[in-house]
């Protein structure tokens, strides 16, 4: 992401948590910042040792998993489960409704990309877990995948 778009994206952050009524506090808005920069998601221990470097200061991964916690209550971030790691949320500063979010991630790389699932298709999945005899406990998607750049070093 280029520093344009990570300022603007850490100015939408700002007003989103004033809107909540709740603060983007420097710490906070500083792990954001490192997911915003970050080409691949990362753990709350990557987060503390990156913050190290950036910032000079040494902060613990119980306070990092607390600020992701909160950042992800604002939809800021998503963790993804199948990784236990963090990315920003690719739609912080855009203005359209976010569809329910998929992860495409790659198995060779580890780049991740966001997109939406159409709210027919999460029904659809929902009706058959349903009558598999289970219920979803979130409808957010992991799929592993191989990005283009990667599927074209392997051709």
């Amino acid at each position: 992401m280029k520093a344009s778009q990570i300022k603007q994206a850490l100015s939408v952050a700002e007003q989103t948590c004033r809107n909540s009524g709740v603060s983007l506090t420097e710490k906070r808005r500083n792990v954001l910042s490192i997911l915003l920069r970050s080409k691949t998601p990362l753990s709350a221990y990557e987060i503390a040792e990156q913050y190290q470097w950036d910032y000079d200061n040494s902060i613990p991964a119980m306070s990092v998993y607390r600020m992701l916690d909160f950042l992800a209550e604002e939809n800021l971030v998503h963790k993804l489960n199948s990784e236990n790691k963090y990315l920003a949320c690719a739609h912080i500063a855009c203005d359209h409704s976010h569809q329910i979010p998929q992860f495409l991630i790659c198995n060779r790389c580890s780049k991740v990309r966001e997109i939406g699932i159409k709210p027919e298709v999460i029904a659809a999945l929902r009706d058959t877990v349903e009558s598999a005899g289970y219920h979803f406990q979130t409808s957010q998607l992991e799929l592993e995948c191989l990005c283009d750049e990667c599927g074209r070093d392997a051709a």
